[in-house]
């Protein structure tokens, strides 16, 4: 589930030091049962990606049991940096949950937002965290 930060309004002053402030290590923090990350070998504060055939992210893992097991929380608003912009699929190195959501309508007449709930999974990130770039003037 993708919700609306409290720390912001969707992705406004996302630049901010109140937005940053609730990161950890600059990256979105996702919210998921003990039992889920104990299943997954994650611990908090660790760094997780969560990742489906759309795309991939990655997030400090906050355990709460405020979430239901089987869901994990990650909130909208963090700017879109892919680290390979023409990958097809993806890893928005800073947390944006676009990447793993539809881009659909709810039907072709509403075409309200979708893009609050998806299915995907969750894992221990390996490897080195590639830096976020989002902020950075583009070259030239």
């Amino acid at each position: 589930m993708a919700n609306q930060p409290a720390t912001r309004l969707h992705s406004q002053l996302d630049f901010g030091g109140t937005s940053a402030a609730s990161k950890r290590r600059g990256r979105e923090v996702v919210r998921l049962h003990p039992q889920d990350a104990a299943a997954r070998g994650i611990a908090e504060g660790d760094i997780v990606r969560l990742h489906n055939a759309r795309g991939a992210c990655p997030a400090a893992a906050a355990l709460s049991e405020a979430v239901m097991p089987g869901v994990v929380q990650l909130a909208t608003g963090a700017w879109y940096d892919p680290e390979d912009p023409n990958d097809e699929n993806p890893l928005c190195v800073h947390g944006n949950p676009n990447v793993l959501t539809r881009d659909m309508g709810t039907s072709r007449l509403a075409q309200g937002c979708t893009g609050q709930l998806t299915a995907l999974e969750v894992e221990k990130f390996t490897g080195n965290l590639p830096p976020v770039r989002a902020w950075d003037p583009p070259a030239g």
